[in-house]
């Protein structure tokens, strides 16, 4: 629950952010400010490998709030899902260790949207996490590409995806929810 509390929180920050100093540009890389609380944290008395995900989600409100895509999404009545994600850990945070969530918008290819964030500690990488969502409808189906862009423009400066980022979400794809896909261990 303390996560829901930090979304709603973060929102409202995000929000007044925008008032006061405007609109980042889609590929500005934003920044939230956090500590490792004790519900964080787990047996080994450092963040449990969970919570950065759901702590990633914060600064991801963030950035599309902060970018003006939250309002877009709220209009169009389109909300994002993620498709695919990976995390890699470099060092722990501990109990009560302040970092930073950075986040960005890394690119698009023809069916989603491409994020990273990282979780920083005077400016030295802790944890990164690469995530790919597709956008819906709220009355069912995608949002075309070119739907998406014409709501919110294409800027010039978001590029297709990197070649090993496509790589990685071809390679990590789950089958179609159209196609089966039997649980069956190979031994």
């Amino acid at each position: 629950m303390n996560v829901m509390w930090r979304t709603v929180l973060f929102f409202l920050l995000a929000r007044r952010r925008v008032r006061r100093e405007g609109l980042v540009e889609p590929r500005a890389v934003t920044r939230i400010r956090l500590t490792t609380l004790p519900t964080d944290i787990d047996i080994l008395r450092h963040m449990n490998n969970g919570r950065y995900l759901s702590l990633f989600d914060l600064g991801r409100w963030d950035l599309l709030v902060r970018t003006g895509m939250a309002d877009v999404m709220k209009k169009q009545n389109w909300y994002a899902v993620v498709s695919a994600e990976t995390v890699t850990f470099r060092k722990s945070l501990e109990l009560w260790q302040r970092f930073t969530v950075e986040s960005r918008l890394l690119g698009h290819d023809d069916r989603a949207i491409y994020m990273e964030h990282r979780a920083v500690v005077k400016g030295e990488i802790y944890a990164s996490v690469i995530v790919r969502a597709r956008m819906l409808k709220r009355g069912g189906g995608t949002v075309p590409h070119d739907e998406l862009f014409a709501a919110v423009g294409k800027p010039e400066m978001i590029p297709d995806i990197a070649d090993w980022v496509h790589e990685w979400a071809v390679a990590s794809a789950l089958p179609s929810t159209r196609q089966p896909a039997p649980s069956e261990w190979n031994d």
